[in-house]
């Protein structure tokens, strides 16, 4: 397969980061996403280590996306759902390669919001989408500033609406956040951005 060359212009990724509460914001989001959605969806959700997760196929019965746990080496496709496996940080490298890795924690999670940003951003510049849904703590909010610096766009989920407020204040508290949505019109705007795109 050859690698994803990037159209200068287009939004070629989008990214996006949960933590407590993020199931029922992911099949939100990913459920009112349309089926040809011409980008793949990088999904870090904090998972127990210690079980077997279900996430994929919870997820792939609420949205028409495809859903899946990322793979190593593993090459990215339109309308794909990739989801970081409990316990392994989810990269993305130039060319829509993914790479998982078992490195350290990141705020004491792994896999870490906060490294996938930043890969899109290292990866992808202009055009990646980084979002951040509900969930305790901090992570993402480093990764927001670092696709913010690239000339990404980021969203975050309204803290007034998220179950828990942690990290959509985090991110928001960087000052580098383009929309700041309550989590039933954040699918709208992406669908927007990516179609906007192509015209």
């Amino acid at each position: 397969m050859q690698p994803i060359e990037p159209v200068p212009g287009r939004f070629e990724v989008v990214a996006v980061a949960s933590s407590a509460g993020g199931i029922h914001g992911l099949a939100t989001v990913l459920g009112a996403l349309d089926a040809e959605l011409p980008v793949p969806v990088l999904v870090v959700q904090h998972l127990d280590p210690r079980h077997r997760t279900v996430i994929a196929e919870v997820l792939d019965r609420r949205t028409e996306l495809d859903v899946k746990l990322a793979e190593d080496h593993e090459q990215i496709g339109p309308g794909m759902v990739y989801i970081a496996p409990p316990d392994r940080h989810l990269l993305v490298r130039p060319g829509g390669w993914l790479a998982l890795t078992d490195s350290e924690l990141v705020h004491f999670v792994r896999p870490s919001a906060d490294l996938l940003f930043e890969s899109v951003a290292g990866a992808y510049g202009p055009q990646a989408i980084a979002c951040v849904l509900t969930g305790t703590g901090r992570d993402g909010a480093m990764g927001v500033d670092a696709v913010k610096s690239r000339g990404g766009t980021v969203i975050v989920q309204d803290p007034a609406t998220a179950e828990f407020k942690g990290m959509p204040e985090a991110a928001v508290g960087t000052g580098t956040v383009d929309f700041v949505l309550p989590l039933e019109e954040i699918a709208a705007v992406i669908s927007g951005l990516v179609e906007a795109k192509r015209q």
